[in-house]
């Protein structure tokens, strides 16, 4: 008896490991094997110069006056759907686009001709306590990050899109946790419970309006644009990016609830649950980030300013002071 309970342990035990094949791709919380820094063995652009998220330093970013405000076509309205809610083992994603008149349309803000269809969005978190936003504002992280996905409708799938530098244009809107739910989330949080098997999708009950997920008015006019990457395999160098400044809210019971989502990859009755499903800040290089007019900047220090800081100061010992003049 003794021996034929190990073996059942053994295999209890075995029933429970990683279940990832050669070719996969996940996050290192699932298992470092194949986490972000092996990408590029299966996706080759995944160590391209020009990948994401990236960290947005306020004093490299350049003033545009060609950013002007979003036009949202459909965003203030709940279409007819169906909407469809997916959990495919590395994030959850709700499906929204029922096809080539789904209505759900973004155009202007500097983006290419003609328009941008919103295809999906999803999410990234991190574990319980821990940032997991994707992108960085100045150095700071969020409790989470929202990725609405467009399509150029100039192409007709996601796959050729994903060929084009212009193919794709995702709408980035950092969430940032506080006491209070926000009930424009309630929907998709509600429906969680319902992909708690990877690879589930289930139709939502009823759509809302897009506009409910993203920043006020004002902070619709506060963005960040640069060219970049998805931020997962194959990682195509296909979008256009825009960062909102301001974050939104969402609810640190409702953040609880993503960090509860079973992942892909394990065997077994009780998958662990997916969290750190974010990929690490990827460098620069040589790209330009640009702000609309409203967004905040800040003045890079002239050069030679800590001399000039100290002659100021040596100054300052003998009674006198050092006026500096910047052009504006």
């Amino acid at each position: 008896m003794q021996a034929l309970g190990c073996v059942l342990l053994f295999l209890v035990v075995q029933l429970m490991v990683p279940a990832y094949s050669e070719g996969t791709w996940c996050y290192d919380s699932q298992d470092p094997k194949c986490g972000p820094t092996h990408w590029k063995e299966i996706a080759p652009a995944c160590g391209g110069p020009t990948q994401s998220p990236i960290n947005i330093d306020l004093h490299l970013v350049q003033k545009d006056s060609t950013l002007q405000p979003f036009i949202f076509q459909g965003y203030n309205l709940a279409p007819p759907g169906p909407w469809s809610l997916e959990n495919d083992g590395h994030t959850v994603l709700l499906h929204m686009d029922t096809g080539l008149q789904n209505g759900l349309e973004i155009w202007g803000a500097g983006l290419p001709p003609p328009a941008y269809r919103a295809l999906q969005l999803h999410f990234h978190w991190g574990a319980p306590g821990h940032t997991g936003s994707e992108h960085s504002l100045d150095g700071q992280r969020y409790s989470m990050e929202m990725h609405i996905v467009h399509i150029n409708i100039k192409y007709q799938s996601m796959e050729e899109a994903r060929r084009h530098p212009d193919g794709l244009a995702v709408l980035a809107v950092l969430l940032a946790e506080q006491d209070q739910d926000n009930a424009n989330f309630s929907a998709i949080v509600l429906g969680l419970k319902n992909v708690s098997t990877p690879g589930v999708s289930v139709n939502m009950t009823s759509t809302f309006p897009l506009s409910s997920l993203l920043p006020g008015p004002l902070g619709l006019l506060r963005y960040y644009r640069y060219s970049g990457s998805l931020t997962t395999p194959g990682c195509e160098p296909s979008v256009l990016w825009t960062v909102f400044e301001n974050a939104v809210p969402i609810g640190r019971v409702q953040v609880a609830q993503f960090q509860t989502v079973p992942q892909a990859g394990m065997l077994g009755l009780h998958p662990e649950p997916l969290t750190d499903n974010f990929r690490p800040l990827q460098p620069l290089g040589g790209r330009s980030i640009l702000a609309s007019p409203k967004a905040s900047i800040r003045a890079a220090a002239p050069p030679g300013s800590p001399i000039l800081a100290g002659v100021h100061r040596a100054l300052l010992v003998l009674g006198l002071s050092l006026v500096v003049w910047h052009d504006p």
